[in-house]
């Protein structure tokens, strides 16, 4: 009886692996082909202004106050900072909120999780500035900032 359970119990995982193998395997093939851009880069130009590329923007939660940033820097709910999961440390950012068109220019210091489409954490000071520090999230257009090195 064991045996049956034993025979059943493969027979399911075989057929669980070949119902998700086309799965598993659809984003490698269309990487080959060219197709899928899940990173962050740019958008389609936009009619206004074609760099930068847009996404979704949120606000620290008040807990995060004084807590260390991935950067080693404390956070400051003052400070115009953000949080980015690709951009280096440092990089200066102008965020355009596409609601009402205010802008915050903002210094990445910490990291965030990886997600489908572009995000920003911004301190609250910036989400302030942004007009949207009630709201939640908002959808905004994120530009890298290039200086010249010092």
């Amino acid at each position: 009886m064991a045996s049956l359970n034993l025979r059943g119990a493969l027979l399911g995982c075989l057929i669980a692996a070949q119902l998700l193998s086309p799965v598993l395997t659809l984003p490698l093939l269309a990487e080959e082909k060219g197709l899928a851009s899940t990173t962050l880069g740019p958008v389609a130009p936009q009619a206004e202004e074609t760099d930068g590329v847009e996404g979704v923007a949120s606000y620290y939660a008040k807990r995060y106050n004084g807590r260390r940033t991935n950067s080693g820097r404390r956070y400051d709910p003052n400070k115009l900072t953000a949080a980015h999961p690709s951009l280096p440390h440092g990089t200066r950012v102008k965020v355009v909120n596409l609601a009402n068109d205010k802008e915050v220019i903002v210094t990445i210091n910490d990291r965030c999780r990886s997600r489908k489409e572009p995000f920003i954490d911004l301190s609250r000071a910036a989400a302030k500035q942004l007009g949207f520090l009630g709201k939640g999230i908002a959808r905004v257009r994120i530009i890298p900032l290039d200086e010249e090195p010092s």
